[in-house]
């Protein structure tokens, strides 16, 4: 049996916040949660229901005072778990979030004497070509650098980043596919299945100082696989609607051009970047040498497949949860 661990979390209240939280509740561990005061603001979410078992905190994760006085409180914690993420990969956001809230969160860390850091990444850091990527891996490296153990897990692709298009297909619309729909492929997880994977970090001593790219279970598949059985599951003729990259192109340069003179349509060009670069890059492992994706080499975990809470959100017995950086 694995030993308990106290465990301090930052970014619980996400998706994948959650599930991990209650993987490592499930394991035994004391955790304590560390989220943003919403008390006097309009937001309905009950925080002591959505983690039973843990310790709540308040206070700001941008704040190292907030961290240091307000979450660890000079308390001994053996593991520190970030799920803590920019919402929507805008420049200002990403900085401030996923890189310099977890600078301060690594400070704090190292002078409670944390000896474990697992952080949740992503996979399309390995092709940086967005704000949001350039500051998460800014932030790997210094956590590399810390002299502190890391894990670094980047996912691929989210099964609510890929469930945008159910409410198309089930009201009768075609299903939207860019090009023919085979540019990229991924390997879906489960955010359950990712949450025991990082709370499998803390003793798995060969997930300790590694860069662990994860999937879920089962091949790669394609926008046009997703689309084929989606409407299999639903009983209905495959219909398609083929959007050239091109139409993001001319969207991306208007913006660019605009943003110039008003700053919000250049927040929109890098929101309209962020959606190319998920329509024309897969989400799998990058073999920079060959320079290809390369499935194979992309490990899997779980048990949910994509087209399994397909059929669960079909059923009702999920209601799907868009990304910010969904493309649909």
């Amino acid at each position: 049996m694995n030993s308990s661990k106290r465990v301090f979390v930052i970014g619980a209240t996400g998706t994948i916040g959650r599930a991990t939280v209650q993987a490592l509740i499930r394991q035994g561990h004391d955790v304590v949660c560390f989220i943003r005061d919403r008390s006097g603001k309009k937001d309905n979410s009950q925080p002591e229901a959505l983690f039973e078992g843990a310790t709540i905190r308040y206070g700001e994760v941008s704040d190292l005072k907030s961290i240091s006085e307000q979450g660890l409180k000079g308390e001994k914690f053996d593991v520190l778990v970030s799920c803590l993420a920019s919402r929507t990969g805008a420049p200002k956001d990403a900085w401030a979030i996923d890189y310099q809230a977890h600078i301060h969160v690594l400070a704090a860390a190292k002078a409670a004497g944390i000896a474990h850091f697992i952080l949740l990444s992503a996979i399309c850091v390995q092709k940086p070509l967005l704000a949001f990527q350039h500051a998460k891996l800014a932030f790997e490296n210094a956590l590399i650098e810390s002299g502190l153990t890391y894990s670094i897990v980047r996912p691929t692709a989210f099964f609510k980043s890929l469930s945008g298009q159910i409410g198309r297909v089930k009201k009768g619309q075609a299903f939207l596919l860019f090009g023919d729909g085979r540019l990229t492929s991924c390997k879906p997880i489960s955010d359950d299945d990712l949450g025991d994977f990082i709370a499998d970090c803390i003793h798995d001593q060969q997930r300790h100082n590694r860069i662990l790219p994860i999937g879920g279970p089962g091949p790669a598949i394609t926008p046009l696989e997703q689309g084929v059985k989606l409407h299999a599951l639903l009983g209905r003729e495959a219909r398609f609607k083929h959007v050239p990259v091109a139409v993001l192109d001319v969207i991306i340069f208007v913006l660019s051009g605009l943003g110039h003179f008003i700053p919000l349509l250049a927040e929109k060009a890098e929101l309209a970047r962020i959606g190319r670069y998920y329509a024309t890059e897969s989400m799998l492992v990058w073999d920079a040498d060959k320079g290809v994706y390369d499935a194979t080499a992309t490990p899997s975990t779980g048990e949910l497949t994509l087209f399994d809470y397909y059929a669960e959100v079909i059923a009702g017995a999920q209601e799907p949860e868009r990304g910010d950086h969904a493309v649909f």
